[in-house]
């Protein structure tokens, strides 16, 4: 981010004004904290080129349904710190909210000098885009579901399941770099953070394991009637996790970016355990703020947060807490045997002046 920012400023040399977007912001008390940080590098590196501050113009990005109002709320408090640690207040920082898909166009020609993204950039489109993507014989086929049981690229998927899902995120991360491309001005930068995976497989355990576990707890209570089997067939989790080498190649196909920097990071799924054990066989209790969480609970519950609207949409609010029990008590028995590891892709890519 440092080095993005730095070169950023240096390249575009922004006059009067300097644009900036956080595509995917969401809403809550982490929201600003990455604005905050490329603002003070801005005044930060601006210092030391011995140049003016530019006037900047932030954009936080997200769907329609976030919740913007919590986030104006909190501005108050925020222009309050940015003016304490850098002498800048509103007049020097315009932050405003822009609705919408990132996998079209959101802003003017040539308007942005620096584009972040975190966390997002692995969510499809949209579920019923996804469907829409799949072969008419990959949902039936002799009255059998090809890849049933599952919510995602699975070890039992066919070669058309991962062909599926492969297809719709090269159509919307071409269609995000093409859109971010009109709007950036030559040389801007941008910084990409979205899970990925290590290997060329896309069925790899990492990257899928976590999908695999909660299509388990599904089926467990499709077993006992609990919910229709055929519910779980027809849900296709609108989530890719790319490998690096499938991302550089869209980079290069849609031509408008040179990329920097291209490195996945492993990450434990819950941040590593706790104290100074380090096997796999280490106490599955931890505790999170009042409550007393398996490691598993704890899991459950980060993810519950991350995709709980999606599955509650088509699984129905009365199945929730019992589905996230069921999984909690998967991700232990899965930490009793290892100690499982997401793969964070971070991407850094300069907008070229040839197009």
């Amino acid at each position: 981010m440092d080095e993005a920012v730095a070169d950023a400023l240096c390249k575009t040399r922004p006059a009067q004004t300097m644009g900036i977007a956080d595509l995917g912001c969401s809403s809550g008390p982490n929201t600003l904290m990455v604005v905050s940080e490329i603002i003070t590098k801005i005044y930060d590196t601006c210092s030391h080129m011995g140049i003016a501050s530019p006037e900047l113009r932030v954009s936080l990005n997200d769907l329609p349904g976030n919740d913007f109002n919590a986030i104006f709320v909190s501005l108050p408090e925020f222009y309050r710190n940015l003016e304490k640690e850098t002498g800048v207040g509103p007049d020097g920082c315009f932050i405003s909210a822009v609705a919408g898909s990132f996998y079209g166009r959101l802003f003017p020609r040539r308007s942005l000098h620096l584009v972040y993204s975190s966390s997002s950039l692995h969510w499809l489109s949209s579920a019923d885009t996804m469907r829409k993507q799949v072969p008419p014989d990959l949902c039936t086929k002799a009255g059998k579901h090809l890849n049933k049981g599952k919510i995602y690229i699975s070890k039992t998927s066919p070669p058309s399941v991962v062909k599926a899902y492969l297809s719709q995120f090269q159509k919307d991360f071409f269609a995000f770099l093409r859109s971010r491309a009109a709007e950036m001005v030559a040389g801007g930068r941008m910084l990409l953070s979205f899970m990925g995976r290590s290997s060329p497989d896309a069925a790899a355990e990492v990257g899928t394991h976590q999908w695999e576990l909660l299509s388990q707890a599904l089926m467990s209570m499709a077993s006992e009637g609990l919910i229709q089997e055929e519910k779980i067939d027809s849900f296709n989790a609108p989530y890719y996790a790319p490998s690096a080498e499938e991302v550089a190649n869209i980079v290069e196909e849609e031509g408008s970016f040179i990329v920097n920097h291209l490195q996945g990071f492993e990450i434990d799924w819950d941040g590593g355990p706790t104290g100074n054990d380090h096997g796999h066989d280490h106490d599955n209790n931890v505790v999170n703020g009042s409550e007393n969480l398996s490691r598993g609970g704890q899991v459950a519950k980060t993810i519950r947060a991350v995709v709980e609207t999606l599955v509650e949409s088509h699984f129905g609010r009365d199945m929730m807490d019992e589905l996230f029990r069921r999984y909690a008590e998967l991700v232990d028995h899965y930490f009793s045997k290892t100690r499982p590891k997401h793969i964070n892709l971070v991407l850094s890519v300069s907008r070229n002046t040839i197009n």
